[in-house]
């Protein structure tokens, strides 16, 4: 029995040690065993042979106008149900409603409610990573289709709390019989719809079946992928996120991808009254009728925060690619008979004292806009009232490009002793604007703030 027992346990250790098909490279013999073919039939093969059959039936103007209708409501089931009020809680709904969002939305043939919650809840919990469901970062096919085309290593599954979806019943009752809800939802009522109205079977089943759920779907795809891929990032660079108006026209206003992002649980992708967002419109105008209420919103005050600190970061950015000159800290401290010394010397410099701070402008002598007769004479000497208003208030970038000559600084020389006082006090590193109040940066994680 021994003998037997050990090569069951030598069995189970090799089968337990096999690497999944994720991790074994693909080759013309295996090519196959990396593809989720049940997700290729419905995505790929379906809506080809949809196309195919509708160059062979022509379509009506009542089926079209079906089918853009029917296109807008099981968009709006995946926008303002699946993503924002099952994902992301982000208002509540009358029980009308929810059976209105959570019919439609299975008509987008897009898994159900639970599945798709759960998988955009672990995409926000684990952006950008490779427990991110649809992460960008493998490229912007596999973040758009390859994800769902492609089998997945189950050691890369993130985890996503769904206790509150499966306490809904409406949400249970739709993943229990999901099959039967998207073939009635998905093909059977449009086509219904579409013969029984105006006798237009064949096409209510293609183009307002097939394609208009086609065209859903590559919609919704773009969040994974375009809203990751195109626009700006007004809230945080650090991850893929972005805003562009065109995402949103594709995708019923989720393209406000980045605040989004940053402030997820709010009922609005579009801020801005000109921005594109008809899904926040519906969900506003539900609330109006009593369908839905509790809509969140993010403090105006916290938004733009994360927006003045987005751009003071890209402010830093550009900042530190220019020529601001040797910071004062840095530079070495002379005595004012140093200073005297070493204007007096011949070695091609021309040394001027201004507020403490020892400049050479040797190179800049022919091209002063005032004349070189005026800076000539202060060689040597401490111009700090010639410069600041004794003879010419010098301007903003006058003193920029002061500040590109600093050579040294003068031992008790007045202001650079108040400015080096000054900056040992604040022991915690903080800038100040005008008002005395602290300028707080976005820094990368990690960093000292």
């Amino acid at each position: 029995m021994a003998p037997r027992t050990g090569g069951q346990e030598s069995k189970t250790s090799h089968n337990a040690q096999k690497p999944h098909i994720t991790e074994m490279p693909i080759t013309p013999r295996n090519w196959y065993q990396h593809i989720n073919w049940l997700s290729v039939f419905f995505i790929i093969i379906v809506p080809c042979l949809g196309l195919v059959a509708a160059y062979y039936c022509p379509l009506k103007r009542a089926t079209a106008a079906f089918a853009i209708f029917y296109y807008f409501n099981t968009g709006l089931g995946i926008t303002a149900g699946y993503h924002r009020l099952w994902a992301h809680s982000s208002y509540r709904a009358s029980i009308p409603l929810k059976i209105y969002l959570a019919a439609v939305g299975v008509g987008a043939v897009q898994g159900s409610i639970r599945w798709w919650s759960r998988g955009h809840r672990a995409h926000h919990r684990y952006t950008d990573t490779e427990k991110d469901p649809y992460s960008v970062r493998k490229g912007f096919w596999y973040s758009h289709l390859g994800w769902m085309v492609m089998k997945q290593n189950p050691k890369h599954y993130g985890r996503a709390d769904i206790t509150d979806l499966n306490e809904d019943p409406i949400v249970v009752w739709q993943h229990r019989h999901y099959i039967k809800a998207v073939l009635f939802m998905g093909l059977v009522f449009p086509t219904l719809v579409c013969g029984l109205g105006w006798g237009d079977w064949r096409g209510g089943f293609i183009y307002a079946g097939i394609l208009r759920a086609t065209f859903v779907q590559q919609a919704t795809f773009c969040v994974n992928s375009l809203a990751h891929w195109l626009g700006d990032q007004p809230f945080d660079d650090r991850n893929s996120p972005r805003d562009h108006v065109v995402t949103a026209l594709v995708t019923l206003g989720e393209g406000y991808h980045n605040f989004h992002h940053e402030f997820p649980s709010d009922y609005r992708n579009a801020i801005e009254w000109w921005q594109y967002d008809p899904t926040k419109w519906a969900i506003w105008t539900w609330k109006q009728l009593g369908l839905a209420y509790n809509l969140k919103e993010f403090k105006a005050n916290e938004i733009e925060k994360g927006r003045l600190q987005q751009l003071q970061k890209k402010l830093d950015i550009k900042r530190s690619t220019l020529d601001w000159g040797t910071p004062i800290s840095q530079l070495p401290v002379m005595t004012w008979d140093d200073f005297k010394t070493e204007s007096a010397k011949s070695d091609g410099r021309a040394l001027v004292a201004i507020a403490g701070v020892v400049h050479d402008v040797a190179h800049f002598i022919k091209e002063h806009p005032g004349g070189k007769a005026f800076i000539a004479s202060a060689i040597g000497k401490d111009a700090t009232a010639l410069f600041n208003g004794g003879v010419y208030q010098h301007s903003n970038a006058a003193h920029n490009l002061l500040s590109t000559m600093r050579v040294g600084a003068i031992y008790g020389g007045g202001e650079v002793e108040i400015w080096k006082r000054a900056y040992s006090e604040k022991s915690d590193g903080y800038l100040q604007d005008n008002k005395g109040e602290r300028i707080v940066r976005r820094y990368e994680l990690g960093s000292r703030p």
